[in-house]
């Protein structure tokens, strides 16, 4: 076969070039189509990499091989020679598309939203089981009673929920140097400093306060120190069924003489009131005018101030300097618990593991509630104490008929006025707004 210096036109390199390019006479003429081994009427001559439509891809069209498709093969011609001193065209790497780098092995990039949407969802899930976890852990602080059981002639459920809150002055839990301190004495058993009804309804909450000396009919019940004898029915003070017969005897008390049905119980002794004050880092309190106690070793000026549990105790147990004794206590019994539900509930305080962790151990390792009380319905009364002190309900006092009233054996007993506690304990059993009691 002729070289390509003795083809017809074909002289030096560039100009047999030129007259391809022109098109003219001299162009080089195919060969017939059993020589050619590109194809039938193919030039032999290959387009450079810049002539092709897409340097990226082999001349032709993608999956097309450089030297035709024919039955050479893809060989290039003359032998593996290439012609016309062009060097053969090696297709590049494909470029990366929109999905990222397609070099083998090359790992995509993970999407920031992802990302976020994965951290977020941990700590939603690391929140869940932080919650549940202390749920748990403080349910199973509660100590609970049957103290609500059921007799014969106990009064119907009404509307709305009725909690008995009792202040005890147990003991319990206080060593000599503590009794010392905190001037409690070392009386033993309990009996009742303080009882509330707290009433909530649809009609606004009631925080009603009861004197401890209550001239009210205590009813039959067996002796709690093991004779295994029946003390029959008989009118005394309120405080005597506490001592004699726990909360159960208690609220069975409070049930047949206000026929009003209790439907959860709560209790706290004097070290779980000063550890709950203490673990909120106190209380803050208007004194309105300066109080020194001996008994109780009570000593605030007046203002604004925050107590600490020992203050605290001696504030709420103080009687002494009020002109109606018992009656003033309660009153400042009621200011108080509404600040300290107002402290306990505030977001700085549940928000604060520090703070609401020793809060809810304090408060629960001396809480003793009915059997059906749990921590929502804790939470409730809670929510509904702060906001009747708030000003979203009323506090008052059972109506008193005589707070002086001489009792059979001479004692100094708080009799009620039977016509306007039976309108207010009326209104808390149908769930209607409470008559309003000069405090």
């Amino acid at each position: 076969m002729n070289t390509w210096q003795e083809r017809p036109g074909g002289g030096a390199h560039g100009q047999g070039d030129a007259a391809r390019g022109q098109g003219g006479a001299a162009a080089e003429p195919p060969l017939p189509p059993e020589l050619n081994p590109r194809g039938a009427g193919v030039p032999l001559s290959r387009p450079t990499h810049q002539d092709r439509p897409d340097p990226g891809r082999p001349y032709g069209g993608a999956g097309r091989p450089p030297y035709g498709g024919g039955s050479g093969g893809g060989q290039p011609p003359y032998g593996g020679q290439q012609p016309y001193g062009q060097q053969p065209f090696e297709p590049g790497p494909t470029p990366a598309g929109p999905a990222g780098p397609s070099a083998p092995g090359a790992r995509p990039r993970r999407s920031r939203k992802k990302i976020v949407g994965y951290s977020v969802l941990g700590l939603v899930l690391a929140l869940l089981v932080t919650m549940i976890g202390t749920y748990f852990w403080a349910d199973g602080k509660l100590h609970h009673e049957n103290v609500l059981a059921d007799y014969p002639g106990r009064p119907p459920a009404g509307k709305g929920t009725n909690w008995l809150i009792v202040g005890s002055d147990s003991r319990a839990g206080l060593t000599d140097a503590d009794e010392q301190d905190l001037h409690t004495g070392s009386a033993e058993g309990k009996r009742s400093d303080s009882m509330m009804i707290l009433h909530i309804g649809d009609n606004g909450n009631t925080l009603m306060s009861i004197p401890r000396d209550s001239w009210v009919q205590i009813p039959a019940h067996l002796d709690t120190a093991g004779s295994g004898k029946t003390v029959p029915a008989a009118t005394r003070k309120i405080n005597a069924a506490f001592a004699a017969g726990g909360g159960r005897l208690l609220v069975q008390t409070v049930e047949t003489n206000m026929n009003l049905r209790i439907d959860h119980y709560a209790e706290i002794g004097f070290s779980g009131f000063v550890g709950l004050v203490d673990a909120v880092g106190g209380v803050e309190l208007n004194i309105e005018q300066p109080i020194k106690d001996k008994d109780s070793g009570l000593d605030l000026q007046a203002g604004t101030q925050t107590l600490n549990g020992k203050q605290s105790l001696a504030f709420v147990r103080q009687r002494h300097q009020m002109a109606d004794q018992d009656l003033g206590r309660m009153r400042n019994q009621q200011k108080f618990l509404g600040a300290l539900a107002k402290q306990a509930a505030s977001p700085t305080t549940l928000l604060n593991p520090f703070t609401f962790y020793p809060l809810v151990s304090a408060g629960l390792d001396t809480v003793i509630v009915d059997d059906d009380a749990g921590l929502t319905d804790l939470g409730s009364m809670f929510l509904a104490m702060k906001g009747v002190t708030g000003g979203d309900g009323k506090t008052i006092t059972v109506p008193i008929g005589n707070a002086d009233y001489r009792t059979p054996t001479g004692e100094s007993a708080v009799k009620w006025d039977e016509a306007k506690s039976k309108a207010v304990f009326d209104a808390m059993r149908n769930d209607t707004p409470v008559p309003a009691v000069p405090k």
